[in-house]
């Protein structure tokens, strides 16, 4: 295809070689040229962007994969737009496979919703569309002003299992928490396999973590009598005579699996694999219930820290994730990770896009719980 007659151009805003792989097979895909520009850092370390190109009155999309320095890529993709804006592009949409900042989405004690400020930094940089994969909530699309597309990796990841793993019929669907079994449960009924899940995980899980809701009321300091004496090691209420009722703690049970295991392949699905340490130890209290092979299945390895050394030194025998996220480097480290290349469907959201054609066709057979 001509690029120059084609309507519109595809940049990367990545200044990291390995981060530009994944625009590389779309633009591919697509039969189109990566656009020329230069994303760079100053000594200093402020982001410099160069379009090399005339872009005014065309379509552009900029695609940012997101690798360990995560504020460095949320600034270039920022600039990238900012200077396409300023170079009278048409209109501006950003393919961001992992959408950055997604687990701070709940508003935490005295804490802040950091992807609904990283929302209104896009469209405030000029991006008027957003194609993503598997956001982290879905609802966190409405933190948007402007359209958003939120594909899904799960017909990926699901072929994988039909065609990599023998006897995938023995294998049982496993939510590592009570708050992923929704997940699991579409992958077990699309599979037609069983579903077991674990609950009581030592750790806090994100749905336990504090937030304003449990803040102590402010007590005001009284010099003067108030009519109500208090019992010892009583606190003073927010309002003088009234009581309010204490929620108990929670307190976890033991670990327990939900569901048999045993002389089956356990396969355990979620969106993001970072910290290693819950599904370590999801996969050594499946080997201790008789499971004999031990599978992890994700849209998002972003593998921070150790990870590879773990999962090396772990009971996991392989975990699949997709090429959202760069790996290449904790590939090396670890043999048993493995990447599903999930270039295609980004491209085929390109092009309909810019071709005005129905997205419904991605979105086929998927529900609201998926």
């Amino acid at each position: 295809m001509n690029v120059a007659k084609s309507g519109y151009r595809v940049f990367s805003a990545n200044s990291s070689v390995a981060c530009t792989e994944l625009a590389k097979k779309i633009t591919e895909r697509l039969g189109v040229e990566l656009g020329k520009s230069v994303v760079f850092q100053e000594s200093n370390r402020e982001t410099r962007v160069d379009v090399k190109e005339s872009v005014r009155g065309q379509t552009i999309f900029i695609i940012q994969t997101i690798p360990r320095d995560v504020n460095t890529a949320i600034m270039e993709l920022l600039v990238m737009a900012y200077a396409l804006k300023t170079s009278c592009a048409k209109n501006i949409i950003g393919v961001i496979p992992y959408f950055p900042y997604s687990k701070q989405c709940k508003m935490r004690k005295r804490g802040s919703i950091v992807s609904k400020l990283l929302a209104s930094m896009l469209a405030k940089a000029g991006i008027t569309h957003i194609i993503t994969m598997d956001l982290h909530q879905k609802e966190i699309q409405g933190f948007f002003s402007f359209p958003v597309d939120n594909l899904r990796a799960s017909p990926f990841l699901i072929q994988y299992i039909q065609e990599e793993i023998p006897d995938y019929r023995n294998a049982i669907i496993v939510a590592k928490s009570p708050s992923a079994a929704k997940r699991a449960q579409s992958y077990a009924e699309r599979l037609r396999l069983g579903l077991a899940v674990i609950h009581g995980e030592a750790q806090c899980s994100e749905s336990d973590m504090a937030d304003g809701r449990h803040s102590p009321p402010c007590v005001r300091n009284t010099t003067g009598h108030t009519g109500l004496e208090l019992p010892p090691g009583k606190q003073q209420a927010p309002f003088p005579g009234i009581e309010l009722p204490i929620m108990m703690a929670k307190e976890k049970p033991p670990i327990t699996v939900v569901g048999d295991v045993g002389g089956r392949i356990a396969i355990i699905v979620d969106d993001i694999i970072d910290d290693v340490g819950d599904f370590v130890a999801a996969a050594e209290i499946l080997k201790e219930r008789g499971a004999y092979k031990i599978y992890i299945m994700a849209t998002h390895g972003l593998l921070s820290a150790d990870a590879p050394r773990l999962i090396e030194e772990s009971a996991i025998d392989e975990v699949v994730v997709t090429n959202t996220v760069p790996h290449e480097v904790q590939k090396l480290q670890c043999p048993k990770i493995k990447t599903v290349d999930v270039s295609m469907i980004l491209a085929e959201a390109i092009r309909r896009i810019h071709n005005g054609e129905s997205m419904a066709y991605l979105f086929r057979n998927i529900t609201t719980d998926d």
